[in-house]
């Protein structure tokens, strides 16, 4: 495939799944706020649930143990902040590769909890699609943005 009409599909693709991650992150972050998960101890009860079912020699149950579970209220915070600026940045095509960034963080951090399912994989690999390609430049605010800051890495 090549030519200027799968170059298109190409990038149609990639903005089409850059869309439906920000949409995904949005309702994350939804979810959670109209739950009342940053007000609270929803969060808590889940890694509590989640500790009991795993192997607790596990670096998932040392993970809940000495931080998600002390920590649960930031955690839930940064969390769902984390949602709302990936979100942000998909929708409105700024500063993509840092939400990208941003997200493999979060993702990374659901799957050190042992909220790691068989979804899991596909979304590490659209994070790393969307890091690795300049989607924002495509569309949304991330070209504007470049040539008005052309040093700044954070529009790229």
């Amino acid at each position: 495939m090549e030519g200027p009409v799968s170059t298109r599909l190409l990038r149609g693709g990639v903005l089409a799944l850059r869309y439906g991650f920000g949409a995904f992150f949005l309702y994350g972050a939804y979810h959670k706020t109209t739950r009342g998960w940053l007000t609270s101890p929803v969060m808590r009860e889940h890694f509590v649930r989640r500790l009991a079912e795993i192997d607790p020699d596990s670096f998932s149950a040392a993970y809940l143990r000495h931080f998600a579970i002390p920590w649960y209220r930031p955690v839930a915070w940064v969390l769902t902040l984390g949602q709302v600026a990936v979100a942000a940045g998909m929708l409105l095509g700024v500063a993509v590769r840092p939400s990208a960034a941003l997200a493999l963080f979060l993702l990374s951090n659901i799957t050190a909890g042992s909220y790691y399912n068989l979804t899991m994989p596909p979304f590490f690999a659209a994070a790393l699609l969307l890091l690795a390609t300049p989607s924002g430049q495509w569309a949304g605010l991330d070209r504007r943005l470049h040539r008005r800051y052309p040093g700044a890495i954070w529009f790229s």
